[in-house]
């Protein structure tokens, strides 16, 4: 049987974490200790959720640890499984070994995402999206910075500093912004002006050119 020090240590973890994360949440406790292959389990907490109860008998990962080589097992950490009754489970399964390795017992946490995936599957259709991923536009706190955020779009559109743009760059950033209406924003064109490096009246003279092509 497992020590009295380690077994009450994992029962007081077990039950810590079905408190942390309420009744959705089996923690399970198996001895493999000695030869109780049929009754592994020494402590369960929530056992609603696999409808399972102390002394009743072995799980997969169980039989895996008693029939497999125990030195290929490795704990097995957030994956699913599912009940009798269809519930989805996020699984974890941790290997408790002794000083020579060998596996005494299994500390598994079975939390029940069932009714969570049905409120995903409800969201789902609501946070979708038809733009591109990582495209993500801000909303600004006043038209100052909707301006500065014109001229940053205007700027990235050209894909340079403005220290590198030639004269058709500008023209190009320039007719981005009045196209999307920034010249409408009270002096924007000062802003616009000194971003680009350029008076106001080149600044209107690109938006003829631009209106000519």
């Amino acid at each position: 049987m497992l020590e009295k020090t380690l077994l009450t240590f994992l029962k007081q973890m077990a039950k810590g974490i079905a408190l942390q994360f309420g009744p959705n949440c089996e923690v399970v406790i198996h001895d493999l200790s000695d030869n109780y292959k049929d009754h592994t389990i020494v402590a369960i907490e929530n056992g609603h959720i696999t409808s399972r109860q102390v002394g009743d008998g072995p799980s997969m990962a169980v039989l895996d640890a008693l029939h497999g080589d125990q030195s290929q097992l490795k704990d097995h950490v957030s994956y699913l499984t599912k009940t009798k009754d269809g519930r989805i489970l996020k699984s974890t399964t941790i290997y408790i070994r002794n000083d020579d390795d060998n596996i005494i017992g299994i500390f598994a946490i079975n939390f029940d995402i069932t009714e969570l995936m049905m409120v995903q599957n409800a969201l789902n259709p609501l946070i979708s999206i038809t733009s591109p991923k990582g495209e993500t536009s801000r909303i600004p706190k006043n038209v100052a910075d909707l301006l500065t955020e014109l001229i940053d779009e205007s700027t990235a559109l050209i894909g340079k500093p403005v220290a590198l743009m030639t004269r058709e760059d500008k023209i190009k950033a320039i007719k981005f912004l009045n196209d999307r209406g920034a010249l409408l924003i009270t002096k924007a064109g000062d802003k616009i002006s000194k971003h680009f490096g350029i008076s106001k009246y080149t600044l209107y003279s690109y938006i003829d050119s631009s209106n000519e092509d």
